[in-house]
């Protein structure tokens, strides 16, 4: 056997880190100790992650810091332990991100948690031993490069695990409330997943002396920075949104040059004869360099588009047949690594090939790239290909087929370094529609308030059980303080409510709770019974919000579904576009014209309205079941506005809508748009919309003399009530002289 006396924290006196002695101490004549060579080259040079940590404590103790065993030399780099007397304190956590430390804790107190329930029933392992080992990627800083690196941590224990001899009244006292016999295997999982409040307290308890127990802990990770590079990068480029924006781009090339340790990047993309080069791609201004594609012939990158494969150029200067690649080569290139990407057809040198562009990646070094890098680049290229094809087909999901092709043509002229042309329908007839959710700004102003009062409450039973045992003016204080705040709370919220009282409780009572929970065991217990009830995801209470939450989004998808039902024949009249917003209930907002479907007439238009009508009609029905379900006072009222002249729409780039309207008398519409749900009866003076009824809005006799028809036909249907209401809608900011008609739509 050989005796492995090595740690951090307990070394034989004069002997060096990540040396094993190969003499014997003085006086000591038996068989000198052999030296280990291959010790040393996991101490000093592995890139593995490896410490052992001793996190035996005693019952009633004073938390202290674990001592480190063993830790080889890229542990240390990676988390500040020192060589000499290392251990395992809150400077290692420190390092890390808050979701990091918590996540780590969490793995920790899963080994604890299986030697607690081994202790307690007389049961091993049950606690998987998936979750005991579940690994954990945490970012830390290397402290010799300091660089960023993704290490992926595992927790390990000997066969037996660590070993719980005695705990106190407190944890017994919470492992009966959680488990008054032994849970099976199951059981353990779904709370280790869900976390009932009962195992939140028994977790908040399952510390440092509250029991006694002895083992170690095996802390091993591998370097994984590649790996979540690139992944990170693919999650990138296959988003939803296009690629092609500032943003995400700078993203995905910072990304990109660090899988890579490239200098610089470029993209080069070709059109008919002509082919471009971009550089500089993190300035606001990229360079430019056209070339002929003819003049390309015997280069990489046509060799890269041919062979439909990365290539990799080790050194430029051995290498370097055509102006383009001089040039590069004058700029101080030496190595490339060329990565093709393939969706449509152009014509490149003499044939045509599949090719959006290609990406490639610079450095001044000459066999800066190896094989390895190739591999990597290889698997990016679907999702480079993908990013493009996102950008050029799906960004625009709401778009008919029949005007996809506009939107596929704009983006394929972008990623080809083209410049853009406006994306324009001209002469296109607005429909809009908008079914409100009425009462929901009450109702979650009731519901802040409901959450803040617990939240208060809570707080409050905190101080003064701090107030129990320790004798100062100031808690008394606070505690006044706080019974203040809930007296102003039950009176009602206002505007700022949810956001300043929250930052007071955090900045005047919370940055307390570890002074108060140290004086006072009453205290510490109050304060896990408020951190129990914090939503992690808000870091509040959130328990009527998140009810209220629920409800609108199932009354928003309730609408939404409805909607797009009655899309399908509305689609099947005429091609046109559709955006539809959900918020507090949904609006729709469609444009339908010979701009976008060449056969468009009348016949069509007048059908489209109609059908409409019968779908704002349809959602109405839906919604008089609401307080049924949801046991809310929340209704939706719904509106649809008549314009009978065309607009022009037009694609704008910098807004955030697809479509904007463009010329004077177009705004007028998306003015009365933005104001029209909110508008009064100018006679009354009360909503034109109401709960259960459909209201019509419309300018001009000959378009109230179109509706009124469509009204008929809907009472003739069933759908509404014969009897209708009509009146003028009180002026508007700029807008006068609309109208409104109101009918009751008849329950289901």
């Amino acid at each position: 056997m050989v005796d492995l006396d090595y740690t951090v924290g307990n070394r034989r006196p004069g002997s060096q880190g990540g040396d094993t002695p190969d003499q014997n101490p003085p006086g000591d004549r038996s068989t000198p100790h052999p030296a280990l060579p291959w010790l040393d080259l996991i101490q000093h040079y592995s890139r593995l992650v490896m410490a052992v940590v001793d996190v035996a404590t005693e019952l009633g103790a004073a938390p202290q810091p674990h001592p480190v065993l063993f830790a080889n030399r890229y542990f240390c780099r990676l988390t500040g332990i020192e060589a000499e007397g290392g251990h395992l304190d809150l400077s290692f956590f420190d390092r890390l991100s808050l979701t990091h430390q918590k996540a780590l804790r969490e793995r920790f107190r899963r080994h604890f948690l299986s030697a607690l329930l081994h202790y307690a029933y007389g049961q091993a392992n049950l606690v998987s031993q998936r979750l005991l080992h579940e690994p954990l990627v945490v970012t830390l800083n290397d402290s010799e490069t300091g660089q960023q690196r993704q290490i992926e941590l595992r927790l390990r224990t000997a066969k037996e695990g660590l070993r719980i001899a005695a705990i106190s009244p407190e944890l017994q006292t919470c492992l009966s409330d959680c488990w008054a016999e032994a849970p099976s295997r199951e059981q353990v999982a779904i709370q280790l997943l869900s976390k009932e409040p009962t195992f939140r307290h028994l977790l908040a308890a399952l510390k440092p002396g509250n029991y006694t127990v002895s083992g170690c802990i095996l802390i091993e990770g591998i370097d994984v920075t590649e790996r979540e590079t690139s992944k990170a990068l693919i999650e990138l480029l296959v988003g939803h949104e296009s690629v092609l924006g500032t943003q995400r781009f700078d993203q995905a090339n910072v990304l990109m040059k660090q899988l890579f340790g490239a200098a610089d990047s470029f993209l080069l993309s070709a059109e008919n004869s002509q082919a471009q080069l971009f550089t500089q791609l993190d300035q606001p201004e990229w360079q430019t360099a056209s070339y002929r594609v003819e003049d390309l012939q015997g280069s990489a990158f046509l060799r890269a588009t041919d062979r439909r494969e990365v290539v990799n150029v080790p050194d430029l200067s051995l290498d370097c047949p055509t102006p383009c690649e001089v040039d590069m080569l004058n700029r101080g290139v030496r190595s490339l690594l060329l990565i093709p990407l393939v969706m449509r057809t152009a014509r490149l040198g003499d044939g045509n090939v599949q090719m959006v562009g290609l990406v490639g990646l610079s450095s001044p070094t000459p066999y800066a790239f190896d094989q390895a890098d190739c591999s990597r680049a290889t698997t990016l290229m679907p999702a480079l290909t993908a990013a493009m094809r996102h950008s050029v087909q799906d960004r625009f999901t709401n778009i008919h087929p029949s005007v996809r092709w506009r939107f596929e043509q704009e983006a394929e002229r972008l990623s080809l370094g083209l410049p853009p042309a406006p994306i324009v329908f001209e002469g296109v007839y607005p429909l809009y529609g908008i079914s409100d959710i009425r009462g929901s700004s009450d109702e979650r102003n009731r519901a802040i308030q409901k959450d803040l009062l617990t939240q208060f409450r809570l707080a409050l039973a905190v101080v003064e059980a701090a107030g129990h045992s320790v004798s100062n003016a100031l808690v008394g204080q606070l505690a006044l303080d706080l019974a203040d705040h809930i007296v102003t709370l039950e009176a009602g919220v206002t505007v700022d409510s949810e956001v300043t009282l929250l930052r007071y409780l955090q900045r005047e009572v919370e940055v307390h709770f570890a002074y108060f929970a140290q004086h006072s065991p009453e205290a510490e217990a109050a304060i896990a019974q408020y951190r129990a009830t914090i939503d992690p995801n808000h870091d509040c209470v959130y328990t009527a919000r998140a009810v209220y939450d629920t409800t609108i989004g199932h009354i928003n998808g309730l609408l939404r579904d409805t909607w797009n039902h009655w899309q399908q024949s509305m689609q099947a009249i005429t091609a046109h576009y559709c955006d539809l917003e959900a918020t507090d209930g949904i609006d729709h907002m469609i444009y339908a014209g010979q701009a976008i479907d060449s056969t468009f007439t009348e016949f069509q238009l007048k059908s489209l309205r109609y059908e409409q009508l019968r779908a704002v009609c349809d959602c109405a029905r839906k919604g008089f079941a609401l307080k049924a379900i949801y046991d809310t006072d929340m209704t939706v009222t719904h509106l649809v506005l008549v314009q009978g002249y065309t607009v022009d729409i037009v694609h704008d780039e910098t807004t955030e809508r697809l479509f904007d309207v463009r010329g004077t008398r177009d705004t007028r519409y998306e003015i009365v748009k933005k104001r029209i749900d909110k508008a009064c009866d100018a006679e009354t003076g009360d909503r034109i919309t109401q709960p259960g009824r459909l209201t019509v809005v419309y300018s001009t006799s000959e378009e109230w003399q179109e509706y009124e028809r469509y009204l008929r036909y809907l009472h003739r249907e069933g759908l509404i009530e014969d009897e209708i209401e009509q009146g003028t809608v009180e002026p508007l900011q700029g807008v006068n002289g609309l109208k409104f008609a109101r009918v009751r739509v008849r329950p289901e």
